[in-house]
């Protein structure tokens, strides 16, 4: 299934810097607002220790991984509701999106210039914010003019989709968000489909300096994260210059550049993992001697439906699914060892696959 994240914030933040490390990509970067006019488009592989694991017990030919796509949407301003900076044309971007990253600068230079005059990454926030909700009020107002003359004449869908968009409304105009109001499922479907920027998760990109990765204090980001602490949202914190230049790098040179720094991972890997994450993905397996190839569900996804994101005809004529978790797989080296020692099980239409699985269909059609 297609992830598609989309890359957001002030004009000179980092994003295209972001985006071109993410993607190796070559989308403008320069030092004044405006420079990306339309969206890029660079598709990522989602980084899983996992697979080299099996193929490398499988002696498969092929790694092919899952992946996610980035979208680096031009910068907003104060005002993009009403149109400020191509703002509509923007926020029209975000509507397609499936996450937001949400970049955010944390480091001073004054070399490069900030559109607001200083560096206040809380207020940043809140500009981007703003005009977020605003466009989900602009939009929800137009929407309830329509359900209110159906509603008045009782039918009941409409009295409730009424009374839905009047509580909506009222949670954006006392500054909140969509994504954190708890709906009913049948609610859930109806603001899904609506497309609304605020009812998008979000991910925060606080972009740093050298000197912070290495220990540094930093103030900038002891705001950020004053500024989103009651939101219960992930971060993550790297330096997009230096992602530029660590993707660049070997295998052996991006450890070295790790260790330097004393990183477990990249930041890019772990904002790859947390958009995967985000969004409740999961991902299962299927192993041969030609290829290893991750696969992504949601969260809750059941054997027939995963079957189906390889192929309709799997879903369509499921009969059972043979299935070994990763660990067991790792443990005993291969699927006949598996088989031999019961870890092998035959699973059927209710079987919810789970994170890890190795999986093989049987079908008939």
């Amino acid at each position: 299934m297609a992830l598609k994240c989309g890359i957001v914030g002030l004009p000179n933040v980092g994003k295209s810097m972001l985006f071109n490390a993410l993607s190796n990509g070559s989308a403008a970067s320069a030092n004044f607002p405006f420079c990306t006019i339309e969206p890029n488009l660079g598709v990522v592989a989602v980084p899983d220790e996992r697979m080299s694991v099996l193929a490398t017990l499988a002696n498969s030919k092929h790694i092919i991984p899952t992946s996610i796509e980035f979208v680096d949407i031009a910068g907003l301003v104060q005002g993009a509701h009403s149109g400020e900076g191509l703002g509509n044309k923007f926020l029209g971007h975000i509507r397609e999106v499936d996450a937001i990253v949400h970049v955010i600068r944390c480091f001073k230079d004054d070399n490069v210039v900030h559109v607001a005059g200083s560096i206040d990454p809380a207020f940043d926030k809140q500009i981007i914010d703003h005009e977020l909700r605003c466009k989900d009020i602009d939009s929800l107002t137009k929407r309830l003019s329509k359900v209110e003359k159906l509603a008045k004449t009782g039918s009941k869908p409409h009295q409730q989709e009424y009374e839905l968009l009047n509580h909506l409304l009222k949670t954006l105009e006392q500054d909140g968000d969509i994504r954190n109001i708890q709906l009913k499922p049948t609610e859930q479907e109806m603001v899904q489909s609506w497309q609304l920027l605020t009812s998008k998760p979000v991910i925060y990109f606080a972009n740093v300096d050298e000197a912070t990765l290495l220990g540094k204090s930093n103030a900038y980001l002891s705001s950020l994260k004053k500024a989103i602490a009651e939101e219960n949202a992930e971060i993550v914190i790297g330096c997009a210059a230096l992602e530029v230049q660590f993707n660049a790098l070997d295998g052996d040179e991006k450890q070295f550049f790790l260790e330097e720094y004393k990183l477990t991972e990249s930041g890019l890997d772990k904002l790859i993992r947390s958009a995967y994450e985000l969004l409740r993905l999961i991902t299962y397996f299927t192993v041969g001697p030609q290829e290893v190839r991750a696969w992504t569900i949601e969260k809750g996804t059941k054997a027939p439906e995963a079957a189906g994101v390889i192929h309709s005809d799997f879903q369509r004529g499921f009969i059972k699914a043979e299935v070994i978790s990763f660990q067991d797989y790792k443990t005993f080296k291969n699927e006949n060892a598996c088989r031999e020692a019961g870890k092998l099980r035959i699973e059927g239409k209710d079987y919810m696959v789970q994170d890890g699985d190795v999986m093989l269909f049987r079908f008939n059609v």
